[in-house]
This record gives C-alpha cells, structure tokens and sequence, in this order.
C-alpha cells in the first residue's frame, strides 16, 4: 500500500532489471574541486595546481568522492526522484578509473541489474544499481554498484524472489 506522497512515483512493480538509466551531464570546475576538497579531502592534488601539477594526477583534480557524490546526483535528477526510493543500503565494487580533471564533464548510464522483494519486509525490494560513468571524451572515470531500497505498492502480491 502507498502513501500520498508515493502515489505518483515508481514502485517495485514498475521497475524491471535491464533498465537502463540516461545520466545528464555536469562540468567539474575548478571552484567546485577546491571547494570540496577544503571541506572533505584536502589532499595537495585537490587544493593546489602546483602541487598537483608534480602529483601523478598531472593536474588539479577533483576528489574520488566528489566524482561519487556528483554521479549519485545526477541518479537522483534523472531517476531515483521519480522512484519510491527508500534509501541506500550501501555500494560495492567502487573504482576510480581515471582522476577527474578541472572543466571536465562527466556523465553516464546506471543499470539495474537485479530487483527482487524482500523476505523480511515484503514493502521494500532491493534494486541493485551499477554505474558507469564517463567523461566528456568516453572514458571511463567511475564504477561502481549501489544497492538501494525502492517501495512496493501491492506488498500482499509477494513475488517468489
């Protein structure tokens, strides 16, 4: 059973794995890197081109959680806002496939891969979401896989999962 507010989103029911998810796009400035770094990850190669520039980075580049936190928001701008989502569980298998660089854009597609209810709590199933994510020249900069709960409206038609 749904609430009000859930009534006009996606549920459980209307998902299937294979969805393929469309992310926009965001361009990674270089205020955005320094800004982020001087809160949450003040390394040199995130706070100073000099540094940087001598680092292995080669260059002023953007936290690996900042690449994470912007991708989870263009999941949210794209699809988890148009889902009954509950909620992360937690995310596996996260690999940085090459730093973000200042006036990078980065972009890409998450999969669900796997959907099923849960035994425990036959009102939420467990979506499992992978990401692939790009920069503006295709190659690939982050992956990972995000397990997230998503509300089903007819919790009384169980599925055998």
């Amino acid at each position: 059973m749904t609430d009000k507010i859930s009534d006009s989103l996606k549920h459980y029911e209307d998902l299937e794995p294979g969805l393929v998810i469309q992310l926009g796009i965001t361009r990674v400035t270089k205020q955005m890197i320094i800004e982020f770094a001087t809160e949450f990850d003040p390394f040199p190669f995130h706070l100073d081109e000099q540094a940087a520039k001598k680092s292995l980075l080669g260059g002023l580049a953007a936290s690996g959680w900042q690449t994470a936190g912007l991708s989870l928001r263009l999941l949210v701008d794209a699809f988890l806002s148009k889902v009954d989502s509950r909620g992360g569980l937690g995310f596996s298998d996260l690999k940085w496939k090459r730093p973000v660089m200042v006036n990078d854009s980065i972009t890409g597609t998450v999969t669900l891969t796997d959907l099923r209810q849960s035994e425990s709590h036959p009102e939420w199933a467990i979506m499992t979401l992978e990401f692939d994510i790009r920069n503006q020249r295709d190659e690939p900069v982050m992956t990972m896989s995000l397990a997230n709960l998503v509300g089903v409206a007819n919790p009384k038609n169980k599925s055998a999962a």
